[in-house]
């Protein structure tokens, strides 16, 4: 077999999903960006959904179990955690095992606020904290015309998609 195919053998896909509610007053941080927003994400930790969907993408790329069994909500020490940081910490435990990410692509389902004009200060910490170029890193934004729990503007939710490449 060749390099290239061996290469090719240890790839993976790895998805991950989030959603949280939102209350009135709180905090809107995605992708560790601030949102200015009369509504925040409620939730154990910052509720950082790009955060939780992007680093449970990572653990399944990896082979590695969910988000909840690193950081279980019911860990009072990870009331209010940064989740950037515990995307670092998953980035660690990704590194101690040889796998290198290969790209990030994250989908945000919300109706409001509009998230373009964030894009780029989300991808760029994304990729910082991954250590990966950030063209190898997307957050992407999307409604959903008025459906649902998000269209109601009762909550939103994110999906991330990632390849790693697997240590040997």
């Amino acid at each position: 077999m060749s390099s290239d195919v061996s290469d090719l053998m240890r790839l993976r896909v790895g998805t991950g999903l989030d959603v949280h509610g939102f209350v009135e007053g709180g905090r809107l941080v995605l992708a560790g960006v601030d949102i200015p927003h009369t509504h925040g994400l409620e939730g154990h930790s910052d509720a950082d959904l790009v955060a939780h969907a992007v680093t449970d993408a990572l653990l399944g790329g990896a082979g590695m179990a969910d988000i909840g069994t690193y950081f279980p909500s019911e860990d009072a020490s990870l009331e209010g955690a940064d989740s950037m940081d515990l995307l670092r910490q998953v980035v660690a435990m990704l590194d101690e095992r040889g796998c290198e990410v290969v790209n990030v692509d994250c989908v945000v389902a919300m109706q409001a606020p509009k998230l373009a004009p964030h894009r780029e200060a989300m991808n760029a910490n994304l990729a910082a904290v991954i250590g990966i170029d950030v063209d190898r890193v997307t957050v992407r934004a999307t409604t959903t015309d008025h459906l649902g729990f998000v269209g109601r503007r009762e909550g939103a939710a994110a999906i991330a998609s990632c390849l790693v490449l697997r240590g040997e």
